[in-house]
């Protein structure tokens, strides 16, 4: 760890960095379905959120721009200059503020299953009052729920179970920030400055993020790519864990796709 994030890092020490942000209420360990395949060609490093996992929680209420100069101390601190960024969801999001306030640091973007606008505001504000007053664990079945379909819940229930450990084991006080900046936020205006090649990936049987959000991404960001993965809810890399490696290695390196 170094500054407020806490971080993983896997693969050869002077190989293209690959950075990883993960969906709301998960760690980086969200990603380990790709870690193997990817750090045979980059050093991916997966970070947690600011109030995830072993990342340090300030007091709320959060924005995408905090999460996101959080992002970039932490290359500061690694002394990386230029990284290709994959979030999912909440970690999009931060990819996102990022490729358009920093785009010097990005080299290839990838956007999976989140959203430039995610209302409404006062849902998530409620979310996170709810989970302020310690009721994570009560709304944690209904949020996994929308994670994954129910045909991988039935023939996956050890890693469903592993997924929502990770979620209530999350501060209140970090949930609850990033929520409210999702409430906060709307990256629309900012799209149109991304420069990076972007591939953004929808899941069609996401509840969280539906496919349309993925579509109103790529029709803003200049010459994106759009992927809509069959079978997969919220978490796509969990349960389409090879199709989105493939998509990751193709897109990241067009000439030499991981195997």
């Amino acid at each position: 760890m170094t500054g407020a994030l806490h971080y993983t890092v896997d693969g050869p020490p002077d190989a293209p960095v690959l950075l990883l942000g993960s969906s709301l209420g998960t760690t980086g360990a969200m990603w380990q379905p790709q870690v193997a395949a990817l750090a045979e060609r980059y050093r991916v490093v997966r970070y947690d959120h600011l109030g995830h996992g072993g990342s340090v929680t300030p007091p709320g209420p959060y924005t995408i721009d905090l999460l996101g100069r959080k992002v970039l101390r932490l290359l500061d601190d690694l002394s990386v200059t230029r990284v290709h960024y994959a979030g999912l969801s909440l970690g999009g999001m931060v990819g996102m503020w990022l490729a358009a306030h920093a785009p010097e640091r990005i080299d290839r973007l990838a956007l999976l299953c989140t959203s430039a606008l995610l209302g409404p505001a006062d849902g998530w504000r409620a979310r996170a009052a709810a989970v302020r007053a310690g009721r994570l664990d009560s709304i944690a079945d209904a949020i996994v729920e929308r994670w994954f379909t129910p045909a991988f819940t039935a023939t996956h229930p050890d890693a469903v179970a592993a997924y929502r450990n990770m979620l209530v084991s999350t501060p209140a006080a970090g949930y609850a920030g990033c929520c409210a900046a999702i409430a906060a936020m709307d990256l629309r205006p900012d799209l149109t400055a991304i420069r990076a090649p972007t591939l953004v990936v929808g899941a069609a049987d996401d509840p969280a993020t539906p496919p349309e959000h993925a579509a109103a991404i790529a029709e803003r960001i200049p010459s994106a790519r759009l992927v809509v993965l069959d079978g997969a809810a919220h978490l796509a890399n969990v349960e389409q864990p090879e199709a989105v490696t493939r998509l990751l290695a193709d897109h990241l390196d067009p000439e030499g796709a991981v195997p």
